[in-house]
């Protein structure tokens, strides 16, 4: 049982709060039994965890937890990044909101079979907010990095002002696909938007706001697009 604040494990907690340390050590934090069971199920073995009352006081590993409330089990696990692939897939530009990038991950595992793709000014997918925001995906469907030029397949810029829905673009979504978006108020850079296969918009109601948060429009045209995508039958092929 851990009594003492100076002890190693939760000191290696304390200094994963931070981007430096995480990429230094290639370590990151998961809080709650939910993540640490989606580990299991994934089949990652923590490098350790922590829980109260069993391995360590419960106020000591409430004082290093990120949650406002502390919480009853921490683990820590190796940072794992993916390849891009798939035959529908997701690139982030510029999406600097860490919870955004995790709904994003956690979206794109539900509805697609290729992972989050992570551009550059991207945060960080292992700090503990997105982690949380991922509810375990991250686990079973790592993210990648890639330059926008580096991705294969039909690149579809996601755009507000492109003159095509998404589905109208059902011709052009051919696998693999690539489903781009940009920063929460600037978007895709416009150079970027010129090198894409294609430009879709997501249509809005003309008495709705003006647009979506990144996460819900990515969310929206990953069930769009799956649906032009993924293949017919009863039992549509999912790469874990």
């Amino acid at each position: 049982m851990i009594r003492s604040p100076d002890n190693d494990k939760l000191k290696t907690i304390r200094k994963l709060a931070q981007k430096r340390w995480r990429e230094k050590l290639g370590l990151f934090v998961a809080e709650g039994e939910d993540l640490v069971k989606a580990a299991e199920r994934a089949g990652r073995e923590p490098t350790f965890v922590l829980r109260a009352g069993d391995d360590v006081e419960p106020e000591l590993l409430a004082a290093v937890s990120a949650l406002g409330s502390g919480s009853r089990v921490i683990g820590v696990y190796e940072r794992r990044w993916g390849e891009p692939g798939g035959d529908l897939s997701v690139w982030l530009h510029g999406v600097e909101d860490p919870g955004n990038v995790g709904a994003v991950i956690r979206s794109a595992h539900a509805l697609a079979d290729g992972p989050v793709i992570l551009g550059p000014g991207c945060a960080d997918p292992f700090s503990p907010k997105a982690v949380r925001a991922t509810m375990g995906s991250l686990f079973a469907r790592p993210p990648a990095r890639a330059d926008f030029r580096e991705l294969s397949g039909t690149r579809v810029a996601l755009d507000a002002s492109a003159s095509a829905t998404l589905a109208e673009l059902a011709g052009e979504l051919a696998p693999p696909a690539v489903l781009c978006l940009g920063a929460e108020r600037e978007g895709l850079p416009e150079e970027l938007r010129g090198e894409a296969d294609a430009t879709a918009r997501i249509p809005l109601r003309a008495t709705g706001p003006e647009s979506l948060n990144v996460a819900m429009a990515a969310t929206v045209a990953l069930y769009e697009a799956a649906n032009r995508t993924r293949p017919r039958g009863p039992s549509p092929r999912v790469r874990a």
